[in-house]
């Protein structure tokens, strides 16, 4: 009986997959819609408008998974089939912009910020909505809705500069993969050798950092050389500018080591045929620094002591939604969180809705909060201060990657583990 019941429980489990490929590609081909859109505001307001619309040669997100089950991110994506008004496409993102809000400058003034996100390019018409995240109810609100005919003259179909893509490693169809990809800002053409010798070095890094350990098989990795004319980054703060193929710069809300660029177009020109599901920037200097916002692109310096680290803690931002679990640095932010809600990343809590958070991953008759007591802090609890506020606040560990550098906290690797399955298009419930 148990063994038909398992035969049964296969033969089920493949009707689904077929049904659910079978859906993709009624709606949709194997190539990308690239959506370029304006950002702008200040402290109060913000708006959206539309800048391109591009079809890119291929589509390397999951086929089956193409509803978002995480609803991570400040900012969400949704594609609804016209005709039908179903639901055939989600995914939440962060932006650049929606930290300049909570800063100072954004009190006084109002900037456009550009950004862009890509889609699986639709077969028939299409309602797309870009919402924000409202920190006042935690809701999706929307900014832009629009219908797009794939058929239209004004989606722009030309062909980009194709860059040299170097593959570091390529285990299988990058529907079925977590397609990692590094881009080089900052080094010269005589540099490009010690670019990819960057990439192999980082690519190493990862999978040596538990979780990522036991994920080897489920990444592709390329290597995009991008050609800078001068070698480095801008260092805006000590009067220090370069020219550099993606316009990255420390400084960013006046940090002196929070290195980014809000230059999206030029990241997204750069991979416009490259398969995508993860973009790190790997900057020329030595200098301590990085950058990372979910499911946008993650950023750091190739020649820092603390390379390795720093790579994976801006890589958990990027990847997996994990939030910042540090409360005392120096950041630019102003109430970043709203202590009366829950925030959305996994790695926090402010006990609004802890039952969603880590809950089962305590030992049994861990205190809630708990107190930093040496019974409890090498294991699994919910420790004051994080996402920067030391009050109102809590972490999973006393230490973590995503605090100061420590191995990855449980949370924070059944995050990344989850978002692993995700992209490789499987089910993380079923298979853990």
């Amino acid at each position: 009986m148990k063994k038909h019941l398992f035969y049964l429980c296969i033969l089920t489990c493949f009707f689904i997959q077929v049904r659910a490929e079978n859906v993709y590609n009624t709606y949709f081909e194997q190539k990308s819609l690239r959506i370029d859109f304006a950002l702008s505001g200040n402290a109060q307001f913000q708006a959206a408008a539309l800048q391109q619309l591009r079809k890119e040669p291929l589509w390397a997100g999951p086929v089956k998974n193409r509803i978002d089950e995480f609803h991570y991110g400040g900012y969400y994506v949704k594609v609804y089939d016209k005709k039908s008004q179903q639901l055939i496409y989600s995914r939440g993102f962060n932006t650049l912009f929606e930290e300049w809000r909570t800063t100072e400058q954004a009190l006084t003034e109002t900037q456009s910020w550009t950004n862009s996100v890509s889609i699986p390019f639709p077969k028939s018409i299409i309602t797309l909505e870009i919402a924000a995240r409202e920190k006042e109810d935690m809701q999706f609100h929307s900014l832009l809705k629009m219908d797009i005919d794939p058929a239209s003259i004004f989606i722009d179909r030309s062909p980009l500069k194709k860059n040299t893509v170097s593959p570091i490693q390529y285990k299988g169809d990058p529907c079925g993969k977590v397609d990692l990809v590094f881009l080089a800002e900052g080094y010269t053409l005589e540099e490009q050798d010690k670019f990819l010798a960057d990439a192999k070095r980082f690519t190493e890094s990862l999978f040596a950092t538990p979780p990522f350990t036991d994920y080897r098989e489920d990444f592709n990795v390329w290597a995009v050389n991008l050609i800078s004319e001068e070698s480095g980054t801008d260092i805006s703060g000590e009067g220090i500018f370069k020219q550099t193929a993606l316009h990255t710069g420390y400084y960013t809300f006046g940090i002196d080591r929070y290195l980014t660029t809000p230059d999206m177009k030029s990241i997204r020109d750069a991979v416009w045929d490259v398969p995508s599901d993860a973009l790190f920037i790997l900057v020329n200097t030595d200098s301590y620094g990085g950058g990372g916002m979910y499911n946008f692109y993650a950023i750091g310096t190739a020649d820092n002591i603390r390379t390795p680290v720093v790579f994976a803690h801006e890589f958990g931002h990027s990847f997996a939604g994990l939030a910042d679990e540090y409360f005392s640095s120096e950041v630019a932010y102003n109430d970043f969180y709203n202590l009366k809600k829950e925030p959305w990343e996994p790695n926090i809590t402010t006990l609004v809705d802890f039952a969603g958070k880590w809950e089962d991953l305590l030992p049994s008759g861990t205190p809630v909060p708990t107190p930093l007591q040496e019974r409890y802090k090498e294991q699994p609890g919910v420790f004051e201060g994080g996402g920067y506020l030391a009050k109102g606040i809590y972490r999973p560990m006393d230490h973590c990657m995503m605090r100061d550098y420590a191995p990855f906290c449980p949370a924070c690797s059944r995050a990344i583990e989850r978002m692993i399955h995700f992209l490789c298009d499987r089910q993380y419930k079923q298979e853990k």
